[in-house]
C-alpha cells in the first residue's frame, strides 16, 4: 500500500467511524437519507444483483442529473454492441436517482453509490463483482479504485473532463492523485485540453485516448416537440410571445439580467422572463429582489392544473428537472454560471432546440460546446452585464438573425454526434478483458476483509 494512500484511509476511516453514530441518529431522527443509507454503506439490494444475469456485468457511477444523461446515450451504444451484458447504475443523488430510473425502468437497476470508505466498497464489489468498473466526467474516488484494482476489476474514466477550475487544485495534491490514477485502466477524455491536464495530474500517457464529448449524443435524434406545447400551455405562453429564459442562474447573476430585462421591457414590453436558478433554495432570495426592483412575480408551483394560469411577466421555476423543457419556449436563452466566475451551464440544452445561446465570459466548464457553437456562428456571448442588455435587445428587435443563430445552433449539434459510440467500445475493450476466474479469487479474499 502506498505511504499517501495509506494515509488517505487513515483520515477518512477515522472520518467514517467518528461521524457514523451522529449520522445514524440524524437519519433515525429526522427520516431523511433513511431510505437509502443501506445501499451507502455498500449493502446494495440483493433484488439488484438479481437482476444482473447478462455477462459481461459492467457497473457505471454518475453523480447526478447531468451525468445521467450522458449515461443514456452511452448506454444506448454499448447494448446494440454488446447486447447480452448486464449493467449496474449508480448515482450520488436522489435527483440522479428519479431521473434514472425514469429513463430505464426495469431494464437497468439503479442504486445509490457506496461512500469511498474500504468497508463500503468492498462490501459492494463483492456483490455486484462486476468486470468493468467506469465513472463518468470527472469522479475519481481513490479507496474505490484501489480496491477495484486489487479485485481484478477493470476501470476506466469515460467522457472524462478535467476543468481549467479545477486543475490548480489537482496539482496541488500531485503526488497523491499519480498514485490514484495509476488504478485507472484507460482514460477516455473528451478534447486533447482534458488529456493534458490528466496527464499534467499524473496519468500515464499510454492509457489515455480522446474520444468527444457524449453530451452531443443526448440530442441525436431531436427534443420531443410535444414538450414544447406542453410548457407553452402550461405556462399560458403563446408562439409568438417573447420569452427570455434565464437558465441555471447563480447568486449575483439575477441582479444582472433584470438589468438587461428592464432595457428589454422598453422596447418590448411584452416580454416575458423565466428565471431558472441552480439552487431552489435561492428561491426566495430571488423573489425578494424581485420585489425590491418592483417586478410583480409568480412562482412554478403556483401554475398549472389546479393551481391557476400565469399572469406575471417573470416566473421563477423552483422546481426539479425542468430546465430542459424550459428552454423549448425560449426566443433567447441565457446560460447562467457565466456572468460570474463559476465556469458556465451546458450551451448544447438550449443550442438543441435551436435557440439562440447567450453567455457570459466564464464557460470554463464548457469549453468544447462553447467552441463547437462559436466556429459555427451559433451563439452570442457576451463581455458583461451591459452586453448582455444591448444583445438582447438587439436579438429581440432582429427575429430573423435570432432565428439564424438559433438554426446554426442546432446544426452545430446534430453534426457532432458519435462519441457516445466511442467511449462505449472503451467500455466494452475493458469488460471483456478480465477472465473469469480472477475477479473472483480477489473477491473472495475482499469479503474476509470487510
Amino acid at each position: 500500500m502506498h505511504l499517501l494512500y495509506g494515509i488517505y484511509i487513515v483520515l477518512t476511516s477515522g472520518l467514517f467511524l467518528l461521524l457514523l453514530p451522529f449520522f445514524l441518529l440524524y437519519a433515525r431522527v429526522t427520516g431523511r437519507y433513511s431510505h437509502h443509507l443501506k445501499e451507502r454503506l455498500g449493502f446494495i439490494p440483493l433484488e439488484a444483483v438479481q437482476r444482473l444475469t447478462g455477462s459481461p456485468r459492467i457497473w457505471i457511477h454518475a453523480v447526478s442529473l447531468g451525468e445521467v444523461k450522458v449515461a443514456g446515450s452511452i448506454i444506448e451504444a454499448l447494448r446494440r454492441m454488446m447486447p447480452g451484458c448486464s449493467i449496474l447504475l449508480s448515482t450520488m443523488t436522489e435527483h440522479g436517482r428519479n431521473l434514472a430510473r425514469e429513463m430505464f425502468g426495469e431494464e437497468i437497476p439503479v442504486v445509490y453509490a457506496p461512500i469511498d470508505f474500504v468497508g463500503c466498497v468492498c462490501r459492494a464489489l463483492s456483490l455486484i463483482r462486476p468486470d468493468a468498473m467506469v465513472f463518468l466526467e470527472t469522479e475519481i474516488w481513490p479507496a474505490w479504485l484501489f480496491e477495484a484494482r486489487r479485485l481484478g476489476i477493470k476501470t476506466g474514466l469515460i467522457n472524462g473532463r478535467i476543468s481549467v477550475r479545477s486543475i490548480n487544485g489537482y496539482l496541488k495534491l500531485r503526488p497523491f492523485f499519480k498514485e490514484v490514477l495509476k488504478n485507472f485502466d484507460l482514460f477516455s477524455m473528451i478534447l486533447e485540453e482534458d488529456a493534458a491536464r490528466i496527464r499534467a495530474m499524473g496519468a500515464p500517457r499510454q492509457k489515455i485516448e480522446i474520444n468527444g464529448n457524449a453530451k452531443y449524443d443526448i440530442f441525436a435524434t431531436g427534443p420531443d416537440p410535444h414538450i414544447e406545447t406542453e410548457i407553452r400551455k402550461v405556462l399560458n405562453l403563446e408562439t409568438s410571445s417573447r420569452v427570455v429564459v434565464a437558465g441555471s442562474t447563480r447568486q449575483g447573476e439575477e441582479e444582472m439580467i433584470l438589468n438587461a430585462y428592464s432595457k428589454s421591457l422598453e422596447a418590448f414590453p411584452d416580454t416575458i422572463l423565466i428565471i431558472v436558478p441552480r439552487h431552489i433554495d435561492r428561491t426566495s432570495d430571488i423573489g425578494a429582489l424581485l420585489n425590491a426592483r418592483g417586478f410583480r412575480y409568480q412562482l412554478r408551483t403556483e401554475i398549472g392544473a389546479g393551481k391557476g394560469k400565469r399572469r406575471e411577466k417573470v416566473v421563477i421555476i423552483n422546481t426539479f428537472g425542468e430546465l430542459f423543457k424550459i428552454y423549448s419556449v425560449g426566443t433567447i436563452v441565457f446560460c447562467g454560471a457565466s456572468l460570474v466566475p463559476l465556469g458556465g451551464q451546458n450551451p448544447l440544452e438550449p443550442a438543441a432546440w435551436g435557440k439562440v445561446v447567450v453567455y457570459g465570459p466564464s464557460m470554463e466548464d464548457f469549453l468544447d460546446a462553447k467552441d463547437l457553437l462559436e466556429r459555427k456562428g451559433a451563439s452570442v456571448p457576451v463581455s458583461g452585464p451591459e452586453e448582455l442588455s444591448e444583445k438582447m435587445v438587439w436579438l429581440l428587435s432582429h427575429p430573423e438573425e435570432s432565428s439564424v443563430y438559433g438554426k446554426r445552433a442546432r446544426e452545430a449539434v446534430l453534426t457532432n454526434r458519435g462519441a457516445a459510440e466511442r467511449h462505449a467500445r472503451v467500455i466494452k475493450r475493458l469488460a471483456t478483458v478480465n477472465t473469469e476466474t480472477e475477479p473472483q479469487k480477489s473477491l473472495r479474499s475482499c469479503s474476509r476483509g470487510i
